[in-house]
């Protein structure tokens, strides 16, 4: 029975030395010099001040910025610490209300538009922390955005445009604007 102990309990140690200690710290140390920034969690510094990741949605709700999707991470909005989706049906109750008292709060800050409203604007993705917007839903707020900043609407939809991401390697995913990084550009317009 010894005999077979002590071969198993060497390889035990072997094995979980590779695969629990060199392999995750030679991932770390080579994520840290291929991808510097994405290793440190993507994050976004201005004059030696953090102002959040540009993988984690921002809560911006004053009429001068670009908004984000609603967040699910209640009662604090895009709390990672909560990350997740609401888990209620299309037929929930408490979610058709959610999204009509959205609805309404968009229609109520864009008097002017008429058209339909960018679902994600009014929906929240699945982490509850998505930093995106689709295009539509940049372009539904431009006006909003340019009456509360003086701007003339085609700034500010230039902005939009230029600060549209295609899909990943061209192929995954749908163009999105990433709306931390439109409201930095936007604030660096003044």
């Amino acid at each position: 029975m010894s005999s077979l102990v002590r071969p198993a309990l060497t390889l035990f140690i072997v094995l979980t030395a590779i695969t629990g200690i060199a392999y995750p710290a030679a991932a770390t140390v080579a994520a840290k010099v291929i991808f510097p920034h994405q290793a440190a969690g993507s994050l976004i510094r201005q004059n030696g001040q953090l102002l959040g990741s540009s993988l984690i949605g921002q809560n911006f709700s004053g009429p001068s910025y670009f908004w984000s999707r609603p967040s699910a991470t209640g009662p604090m909005p895009n709390n990672a610490l909560a990350s997740g989706g609401a888990n209620l049906g299309p037929t929930n109750p408490a979610l058709v209300d959610a999204v009509k008292g959205r609805i309404d709060a968009l229609r109520a800050a864009h008097p002017e538009q008429k058209g339909a409203i960018p679902a994600d604007l009014v929906t929240a993705s699945a982490s509850g922390l998505d930093p995106h917007i689709s295009p539509a839903a940049a372009y539904y707020q431009v006006n909003r955005i340019a009456k509360a900043r003086g701007l003339a609407p085609e700034v500010v939809s230039r902005l939009v445009g230029d600060h549209i991401e295609g899909p990943q390697l061209g192929l995954f995913g749908e163009p999105r604007v990433n709306v931390l990084a439109l409201n930095l550009a936007l604030n660096k317009l003044h």
